[in-house]
């Protein structure tokens, strides 16, 4: 392996970490439906302007958004449909944990109320 060479799983590992922020999963959830221009992007996430920029950057950089010019406008589409089945996985996988996590909640209270039975 040459020193420029890097392991898969580093590199998934680095995948994920540009994936991690809340601003930029939002972005993909909306773009999931098709191209929005940056002034929608804002109204639907509420944010600064400037943050926004910095985490469109990163989607861009990253190669999963890719950005187009329509005179004063700029439009964002996600870079293929790979991203919105990565989202559609990610809500599966969180629902099954969730969901597991409110039968272990549910077990909790269960136990607790037997404790307290006379």
């Amino acid at each position: 392996m040459n020193a420029t060479t890097v392991p898969l799983y580093q590199a998934k590992a680095e995948f994920f970490r540009m994936l991690g922020h809340p601003v930029r999963i939002r972005v993909l959830e909306l773009l999931r439906d098709g191209p929005l221009p940056v002034r929608d992007l804002l109204a639907a996430i509420q944010i600064e302007p400037s943050n926004l920029s910095q985490q469109l950057a990163v989607l861009r950089r990253s190669g999963i958004v890719s950005a187009t010019r329509e005179s004063s406008t700029v439009v964002y589409e996600l870079a293929g449909g790979d991203v919105a089945e990565l989202l559609r996985a990610a809500r599966r996988i969180l629902t099954v944990m969730l969901a597991g996590q409110q039968d272990l909640l549910a077990q909790l209270n269960d136990s607790g109320t037997e404790a307290a039975a006379p």
